[in-house]
């Protein structure tokens, strides 16, 4: 699942990414309102966390854009405004929760997981599969077939992206960035030592094969040619 935050306090917007990523999210960083629109608008994101005190946008504006624009974005706004009309009207603007600095990450997580769950019911997917392989993105549990297989963040995160782009090719450059959230560096096996971690979870003991090498290309979940 994808998570974009808008904040432009640099520690919390790391410490709150930080947090995510290990709980198996890929996230993406604003750190002000026009950019982080923008974002909004072009990619498609399963929730948002929206500070108010954004430059060049205010969050309120942001939020009241993607409203405007039909955005079914789910949207924890996170503010050191703690007055009740300030809640009242971050809600009435277009937030579906609120929540006000300082904050526990453990509470920020639960808050966000049930704007998720609530807005299961529209277009927001909460499974993925293909073939015998299932994925539950809301309980983060893989089976293939009948077995229950337990990933490591990292590797959830990756086969995640390939479920979610199964059949094509995605490049080391494409993993990195989704994955680790930095660009290409050449010189790096990290994507080939999480493929291969990945691999041995979810095919070695399996029939068919679904993680497939195309060499100089990249990375596919695909079945066999003759399948």
């Amino acid at each position: 699942m994808k998570i974009l935050i808008l904040e432009d306090d640099v520690k919390i917007a790391s410490f709150v990414a930080k947090g995510l990523r290990e709980a198996g999210y890929v996230v993406d960083i604003s750190a002000n309102g026009e950019e982080g629109c923008a974002f909004g608008l072009k990619d498609s994101y399963d929730a948002a966390i929206v500070d108010l005190m954004l430059p060049k946008l205010d969050g309120l504006s942001v939020i009241e854009r993607w409203r405007t624009e039909q955005l079914k974005l789910p949207v924890l706004i996170l503010s050191a405004k703690r007055a009740l009309d300030d809640r009242i009207k971050g809600l009435q603007h277009g937030g579906d929760d609120y929540l006000t600095k300082p904050f526990s990450f453990a509470e920020l997580l639960a808050r966000l997981q049930a704007l998720i769950r609530r807005s299961g019911a529209g277009a927001i997917v909460t499974s993925l599969s293909f073939a015998d392989l299932k994925m539950d993105l809301l309980t983060r549990e893989v089976w293939r077939g009948t077995t229950k297989i337990d990933l490591q963040a990292r590797e959830f995160l990756l086969l995640e992206y390939l479920l979610r782009n199964q059949s094509k090719v995605v490049s080391k450059t494409m993993i990195l960035e989704h994955v680790w959230n930095y660009h290409f560096d050449p010189q790096t096996n990290v994507v080939d030592v999480l493929v291969c971690r990945l691999r041995n979870k979810i095919d070695r003991d399996f029939e068919p094969k679904l993680i497939h090498t195309l060499r100089g290309a990249g990375y596919s979940l695909r079945l066999p040619a003759n399948e």
